[in-house]
């Protein structure tokens, strides 16, 4: 006898069945419309153009559903609001259709008031079961306004650009990356699946990515950057800075001031550092090429080999450990003890703690 128990009925496996292809065909029209964002074409002719030729902006206010936003301080251009108005897998419509579609299933507004902008495009219907993604539009957003203004950009789907502003930015994007350039002020931008690019900004950066790389170059002040899901690339940063990815690994070349970083799941190759510095990796091999140390150095590898170069003629008390240590330290200037697997003493009469703690090989050498 053969007897079925725990089994599931052939109509709910229907159910399941059909709820799974309603749940992959959503994200597959989300996907699309992400990807129709990022490959916005700015250079097109606008849909529409709003002038701010006579306002005196001081904000900017912009929410959209699956495009991008961008925003403008660069002089020389008028204010002004470009509205760029695409279909579905970038198909290209007339006015007439377009227009259409608008007024039949989106609530398109730009306004002006009290030295605002508020631009903003969504869905008459969100969430309606009748919705035919087909005939969806990419709203996006291109805003020309004076370098000292504040913004307050969301859009769910698209990327964002931001260049040439003086002010607090506060920015997020569910399924885009970040541009920031020549900004100064309060910078705070978040994305949960796209890359990150800073470059020639400061102030106070605050840059967080869920699923994609940061770069940041020519940057100052106190900078914080985290990513679950990328790689750090960091060249010419100046200030206060905290960069950590939990999923890959770190690049960096002349730092000043302190750093403070770290990895998950990769390599750390640190190269022109003049700085205090805390670097750790739990899944890779770490290069460390100090010219100039700050306060302190900390280095912590938990899965890999270590490779550092530390300044010949500067004071440093050095204590580390390593599976192996491949330096015998007859350079003149050290005073201490060393073996196979441990360091401590002092070099040119101690001063800067320099502290290394790994699991595989330690090379040193002084330059």
């Amino acid at each position: 006898m053969i007897r079925a128990t725990n089994c599931i009925p052939t109509g709910s496996i229907s159910k399941t069945i059909e709820k799974n292809m309603k749940t992959y065909f959503l994200l597959l029209a989300f996907a699309c419309q992400g990807y129709l964002a990022l490959g916005q074409d700015w250079n097109k002719t606008p849909y529409e153009t709003k002038s701010l030729a006579s306002d005196a902006i001081r904000d900017v206010f912009v929410n959209t559903s699956g495009a991008s936003i961008s925003v403008s301080g660069a002089s020389g251009e008028a204010a002004r609001v470009e509205i760029f108005v695409h279909g579905n897998n970038n198909q290209e419509l007339t006015r007439e259709e377009i227009k259409k579609r608008l007024d039949a299933d989106y609530d398109l507004q730009v306004s002006v008031s009290n030295h605002e902008v508020h631009a903003s495009a969504k869905r008459k219907h969100e969430g309606g079961i009748n919705w035919d993604w087909r005939k969806q539009l990419s709203i996006s957003f291109k805003i020309y306004v004076p370098r000292q203004v504040a913004t307050h950009l969301n859009t769910s789907g698209g990327s964002i650009h931001l260049d040439n502003l003086s002010g607090d930015e506060n920015f997020s994007t569910s399924g885009g990356s970040l541009h920031v350039d020549h900004l100064t002020g309060v910078i705070k931008g978040e994305t949960s699946g796209g890359s990150i690019q800073v470059s020639n900004s400061g102030d106070n950066i605050n840059l967080e990515t869920s699923g994609g790389s940061i770069s940041a170059s020519n940057c100052n002040g106190k900078i914080k950057l985290e990513t679950s899901g990328g790689s750090l690339h960091l060249e010419g940063l100046k200030g206060t800075i905290r960069a950590n990815t939990s999923g890959g690994s770190i690049q960096a070349s002349n730092i000043e001031g302190e750093l403070i970083t770290g990895t998950s799941g990769g390599s750390v190759n640190l190269t022109q550092m003049s700085c205090s510095l805390e670097a750790s990796t739990s899944g890779g091999s770490m290069n460390v090429e100090l010219s100039h140390v700050g306060k302190y150095v900390k280095l912590d590898v938990s899965g890999g080999n270590v490779n550092l170069k530390l300044p010949l003629k500067q004071g440093m008390n050095l204590n580390m450990s390593a599976n192996r240590i491949n330096n015998p330290f007859n350079i003149s200037g050290f005073s201490g003890e060393w073996d196979k697997t441990h360091v401590k003493g002092s070099v040119n009469g101690g001063g800067v703690p320099v502290n290394v703690d790994a699991s595989g090989h330690l090379e040193i050498s002084f330059n």
